[in-house]
């Protein structure tokens, strides 16, 4: 039998797709938690073989999540469902040890098979997600550009973001103009728009 944590926000969407897999005969829905920053407790409670996660969700985001549950050596294996296909998504999820990529409308014999493959030590990739990230090639932006950007998305001025990052305001200023020009956008909250749909900040 092969236990299966859940972890969504959406009651109806979770509660939905736990009903499902436990009509699987080898999969059993150990654990259900409708935020991010309840799944290590949850992991640690009740030792899943496979956590289910959504990308978003309060308390932290499941890429978030992958990435704590693969630096604290949790022994379960990380497939992430979602409907949002952006491909920074997968790229980050990749690079966090995410074994399983499943888009939400995908059947439910689609995301049973994926936990079956992680489980079994393979990977499940979406075709769409993966051509999807595949086209869209690599990050344009450097670290300190995302900071900047993922900032400015918060709604923070270029003197606030100066001061959180321990920069001149002039220097904020250049890495805006810097990831303006490398996005294509007009302005800094439509490069913060950009960057975030691409799942980059």
């Amino acid at each position: 039998m092969i236990r299966v944590l859940l972890a969504d926000d959406e009651h109806l969407i979770r509660g939905a797709v736990a009903a499902l897999l436990g009509l699987e005969p080898d999969l059993e829905v150990v654990a259900e938690v409708g935020r991010g920053d309840e799944v290590a407790a949850a992991v640690a409670a009740h030792d899943p073989d496979v956590a289910v996660l959504d990308i978003e969700m309060p308390g932290a985001d499941g890429l978030a999540v992958a990435e704590d549950l693969a630096a604290s050596g949790a022994r379960c294996a990380v497939c992430i469902l979602t409907s949002f296909g952006r491909p920074g998504y997968l790229r980050r999820a990749m690079a966090a040890g995410v074994r399983g990529f499943v888009a939400k409308d995908a059947p439910t014999q689609e995301l049973a098979a994926a936990i079956r493959k992680v489980h079994g030590g393979g990977r499940y990739l979406d075709a769409d997600l993966a051509a999807g990230a595949m086209a869209a090639g690599d990050n344009p932006l450097s670290e300190r550009e995302r900071e900047v950007l993922r900032l400015t998305g918060t709604g923070a001025e270029t003197a606030r973001i100066a001061a959180l990052l321990h920069l001149s305001e002039g220097t904020v200023r250049n890495y805006l103009s810097t990831a303006m020009a490398k996005l294509g956008a007009p302005t800094r909250v439509a490069a913060a728009r950009a960057a975030h749909d691409m799942g980059w900040i």
